[in-house]
């Protein structure tokens, strides 16, 4: 009896602390969403908490007549999906031929990619490098240097090495070679943890902005993110540094900017509903065993 209450009060102090920590993260995005949505007197009164006062869609309004805005969304949306697409084909390439004892150096190759995850070049030796290669304002300098992740390889390898070796010798015995197993039996057994690390590639891209930052001057080419950083850093019109001057001049800095963090952030929000019922799998799985 002891034993049931005793696990009784840990479950609800889990409970509460869970329902906490959840308020942490929710609040201060409900009181964005509130911000984005009232009136400027309002927001100048320090009135806005958590619901809207004076409703008003002139910040959104302002947004969605910004041509740049727009531009810089469908760029991102592009962007996103040509990395996590390019990530994910250089993880499965990399992670599958190191699950091989055939694979000679493996665990020399493993200790480079391990060393990585401690160690870089810096951020001066990145950009000449990106200039020497002569992507310096091109879509690719976004998409490369970030393009494969040592903690989402050692996920994956993790996850293949779990799977039962009786099922690619099966395979091999009915003619397979290793690119047959890979796609006929290892890739379809692994859409947990395809979906989980694919989540990652999009998210990290989604939300980066410092890449583009320094390698991309071309205002085309600026991901949603960076046109975010701006608005918040000069705390003027979306337009204000690149100067096409499509703003409302109605619209508070504030309100503004509450608007943007939102239009930025819905769209990767609308993924994870999608991805969820891999999202735990992928992660215990591919964490755990191996």
């Amino acid at each position: 009896m002891g034993y049931k209450i005793s696990n009784r009060i840990f479950d609800f102090f889990v409970i509460i602390i869970t329902v906490i920590a959840a308020l942490l993260c929710l609040l201060p995005l409900v009181n964005v969403f509130a911000t984005s949505l009232s009136s400027n007197s309002a927001i100048l009164a320090s009135k806005v908490y958590l619901l809207p006062v004076e409703t008003t869609f002139e910040s959104y309004k302002a947004i969605f007549k910004d041509a740049s805005m727009i531009r810089s969304l469908i760029f991102t949306v592009f962007l996103t999906i040509v990395y996590t697409l390019v990530g994910m084909i250089l993880t499965i390439c990399a992670a599958y031929p190191l699950t091989k004892k055939r694979l000679k150096g493996r665990n020399i190759i493993l200790l480079m990619i391990i060393f990585t995850m401690y160690f870089s070049g810096g951020l001066i030796p990145d950009y000449i490098l990106i200039k020497n290669l002569n992507l310096l304002d091109k879509m690719w300098s976004l998409v490369l240097p970030g393009a494969i992740s040592a903690y989402n390889l050692i996920v994956l390898k993790s996850f293949f090495t779990s799977l039962p070796e009786s099922l690619e010798e099966s395979a091999i015995l009915d003619g397979c070679n290793d690119i047959g197993v890979l796609f006929r039996i290892v890739l379809p057994l692994s859409k947990p943890v395809l979906a989980t690390l694919s989540l990652f590639y999009a998210v990290g891209k989604w939300n980066s902005f410092m890449d583009a930052l320094f390698y991309i001057n071309d205002t085309k080419l600026y991901p949603l993110q960076l046109k975010l950083y701006q608005i918040i850093v000069n705390s003027q019109g979306i337009d204000a540094s690149i100067g096409e001057g499509n703003m409302s001049q109605n619209v508070l800095p504030e309100s503004l900017e509450a608007a943007c963090v939102i239009f930025a952030t819905v769209p990767i929000l609308l993924v994870y509903p999608w991805l969820q019922k891999y999202f735990v799998t992928g992660i215990m799985v591919g964490s755990v065993k191996g």
